[in-house]
């Protein structure tokens, strides 16, 4: 049976588990959720009713959380390039820069995004100011981290990268990565130039209207 992914193209964690699939060729299917596929987000629903995606639907199996996923790809369906590596030193490398991924870039994207999404009467400006302090602290760390680096952890692509593609893709659409932090600036170029999260960004330009800050004429 193939597998399903449930999600949305415009979704920053469904591109991370995207990423995987396409990194590895793996055959799946995507079951996009939106208004226009009611029939999709009932089933979804029924899956997972906390409703957070995406979600992996593997020979009956649902396993949720874009990193879980990666590791379930990995263990289920190994393919020639290794998400996470083999030596446990590695690998705990890895894993540690993904939190830092999600939890201090896409999560502080998320902050601004999520109060865009508010009503005007309540928005809160001082939240917008201190997730963007965050993210420059976060552009900051990162800068220093990746010099000499081309991918964030264990000198290769990684469940990390599949992390910081989206993260940090519209993490500069919400606050631009400083001029100064050249390295991070240069880690994203490369990111993009990626084929996996490349195929990822052109999936999802119909949705760029979505975006409630209004999406950059770039990238």
């Amino acid at each position: 049976m193939a597998m399903e992914l449930f999600g949305h193209a415009f979704s920053s964690y469904t591109w991370k588990a995207l990423i995987a699939f396409y990194e590895n060729d793996l055959p799946f299917t995507f079951q996009s959720l939106g208004p226009d596929t009611p029939e999709i987000g009932a089933r979804f629903g029924a899956l997972w009713p906390i409703g957070k995606f995406p979600l992996l639907v593997d020979d009956g199996r649902t396993v949720m959380e874009s990193s879980t996923i990666i590791e379930h790809l990995q263990l289920r369906h190994p393919g020639p390039v290794r998400l996470i590596p083999d030596n446990p030193e590695q690998a705990i490398e890895v894993r540690m820069l993904d939190r830092i991924s999600d939890n201090y870039v896409m999560g502080n994207m998320q902050r601004v995004v999520a109060n865009a999404l508010r009503p005007p009467e309540r928005r809160d400006a001082v939240e917008v100011e201190n997730a963007k302090a965050a993210l420059e602290t976060a552009y900051r760390w990162l800068d220093g981290w990746m010099a000499g680096r081309d991918w964030a952890a264990a000198g290769q692509f990684s469940l990390a990268d599949c992390a910081f593609g989206p993260a940090l893709f519209y993490a500069d659409w919400v606050h631009r990565i400083p001029e100064e932090c050249a390295n991070v600036t240069a880690y994203r170029a490369r990111l993009l130039a990626r084929p996996s999260v490349a195929r990822c960004v052109d999936e999802a330009r119909p949705y760029r209207s979505f975006f409630p800050l209004g999406a950059p004429d770039r990238d």
